[in-house]
């Protein structure tokens, strides 16, 4: 296979990858916004459908990232710190006494793991300059 090949399916395997993975922003973004947390009334239920929406547009924009993918290198960096943020004050939550339930564990390796590694293996996509 010529390095074009290998870099062909690189790129199509992070493609598929990308799709994947983003399934999990959007299907939790849309669940938010139509089941709402039980037991959150007024406006933090309202404040959770908003988030709800946010984490619903990380997902549509890592997909919209997914045509050109190795022309995408800003926005993946910083869709990226996005998540990587939340997932640190998710796992402060937790050291703070927030139950780790499997969601909760399940969330934080998508956010402190796969995303990042999402994010590095695009990076080696990219042209160099």
């Amino acid at each position: 296979m010529s390095d074009s090949d290998t870099s062909l399916v690189s790129k199509r395997a992070a493609q598929v990858s990308f799709a994947v993975a983003g399934i999990v922003p959007v299907v939790a973004g849309l669940w938010g916004v139509f089941q709402p947390l039980a037991g959150a009334v007024g406006s933090q239920l309202n404040h959770g459908r908003y988030l709800s929406g946010l984490l619903l547009a990380i997902g549509l924009v890592f997909w919209a990232s997914i045509p050109g993918i190795e022309r995408r290198t800003a926005r993946i960096r910083v869709l990226t710190v996005v998540v990587v943020i939340g997932g640190v004050c998710r796992l402060l939550g937790v050291m703070l006494g927030d139950p780790l339930s499997l969601p909760v564990a399940g969330a934080l390796a998508m956010e402190l793991a796969v995303t990042p590694l999402l994010c590095f293996w695009q990076s080696r996509l990219a042209p160099r300059e």
